[in-house]
């Protein structure tokens, strides 16, 4: 089991971006299952007043998204952790197919992403997998893909 300081070492998140909590199995080069555990005291739901329903308490889908490719950039950068956006190499988000939600998360909920490597072409990594509250899949993932850069080429050229 793996907590904030080992996924600190790996992410460059910080509050209120950080969202993973804790790794709890990983198989290097292989697959992770992280969680992430929904509370009323994240930012996002502060703005909700007395009379909100129910389902005005759904996680942003953008986050869950989010929180399940901090998990895969956890696992991507397990044996060799970079989390200083300035130096060394950069994790870049490519794209993603095949996402699909299946239910609402709420707070409360305790989110499982499982994260299993597809397949890793240079310094580009493809992943697939799930996000799972209570052994319930609430979205699956068909394919995000993540490249890695060095940071000195992506930095503006001096004029």
């Amino acid at each position: 089991m793996s907590g904030q300081a080992e996924i600190r070492g790996r992410l460059p998140h910080r509050y209120p971006m950080l969202l993973v909590d804790r790794v709890t199995h990983v198989d290097p080069g292989r697959g992770l299952t992280a969680l992430k555990a929904v509370t009323c005291n994240e930012p996002w739901y502060a703005g909700l007043g007395p009379d909100t329903p129910e389902e005005g308490f759904g996680y942003p889908k953008p986050l869950l998204v989010e929180s399940w490719c901090q998990s895969a950039g956890v696992l991507a950068t397990w044996e060799e952790p970079n989390p200083d956006v300035l130096a060394g190499r950069v994790m870049l988000f490519g794209g993603m197919t095949g996402v699909e939600f299946h239910r609402t998360v709420l707070p409360g909920d305790v989110l499982e992403h499982r994260v299993r490597v597809e397949r890793r072409v240079d310094d580009t990594v493809m992943f697939e997998g799930e996000s799972l509250v209570g052994g319930e899949t609430v979205m699956t993932v068909g394919r995000i893909v993540m490249a890695f850069r060095p940071a000195e080429v992506l930095r503006p050229e001096a004029s």
